[in-house]
């Protein structure tokens, strides 16, 4: 399990993070993308010592997709810069388990915690989180959907989803029962970041097609044409 390269220049390292792995190391001490990244770079390039990979944002570790890093401490900051503003553009692809309208946004306040709450906008120790979706296509009781995510808070695609009836699938934790991916991801897909390039100061589009375990769950041309 790891990581596929989708762009690398001398300020960016862009992967496909598998479902299932670590964005950065914890106490399993299991394989991360950071730890995966600066071997891979030091490997590439004859790198003497420590390489330089910072990390601007973060993906679940049962949700795969593009997952953006910096090699440079300025690209860090200045991507960093752009996550905490919200001007990049986030689109994800889920496979729910249920229906949805064809389009909605969802407006909630989230707990936070290992497994975060839906409640009301507003209420106590809650953070505000928006997203938007539409519905792409409909089989055997699932959708898949393509989400835009407005703000970036702690599992919210999946609570949120969940909240409203149709949780992700392979996704225990928000009440689906269907195992997915050997258990270890769930079927969520970051497959399109856009951000600024933090040199070039011109866009730059990063995308991911979902990995081998969603095969077989829609028709391959439908999934081939979302990630155009």
């Amino acid at each position: 399990m790891e990581p596929s390269p989708i762009y690398l220049d001398n300020h960016v390292l862009a992967v496909s993070k598998p479902p299932g792995m670590l964005t950065q190391g914890d106490r399993t001490g299991d394989l991360d993308v950071v730890t995966w990244a600066k071997a891979h770079l030091k490997e590439r390039f004859d790198k003497p010592g420590n390489v330089f990979v910072g990390l601007v944002h973060r993906l679940d570790r049962p949700t795969s997709g593009v997952l953006a890093l910096a090699r440079t401490s300025k690209a860090a900051g200045r991507l960093s810069d752009q996550f905490r503003k919200r001007s990049t553009e986030k689109r994800y692809l889920a496979v729910l388990d249920g229906h949805l309208e064809d389009e909605g946004r969802a407006i909630d306040g989230l707990t936070s915690g290992p497994s975060v709450r839906v409640l009301e906008v507003g209420a106590s120790e809650t953070k505000r989180a928006e997203l938007r979706w539409r519905t792409l296509a409909r089989d055997r009781g699932r959708s898949l959907v393509e989400v835009e995510l407005v703000t970036g808070r702690k599992h919210q695609i999946r609570a949120q989803l969940a909240e409203r009836g149709a949780p992700v699938l392979g996704d225990f934790r928000y009440g689906n029962k269907t195992k997915f991916a050997g258990g270890h991801g769930i079927a969520l897909h970051a497959h399109r970041l856009t951000l600024e390039h933090p040199t070039k100061r011109e866009p730059l589009v990063l995308s991911s097609p979902p990995p081998a375990p969603w095969r077989g769950l829609f028709d391959a041309a439908v999934l081939e044409a979302v990630n155009r």
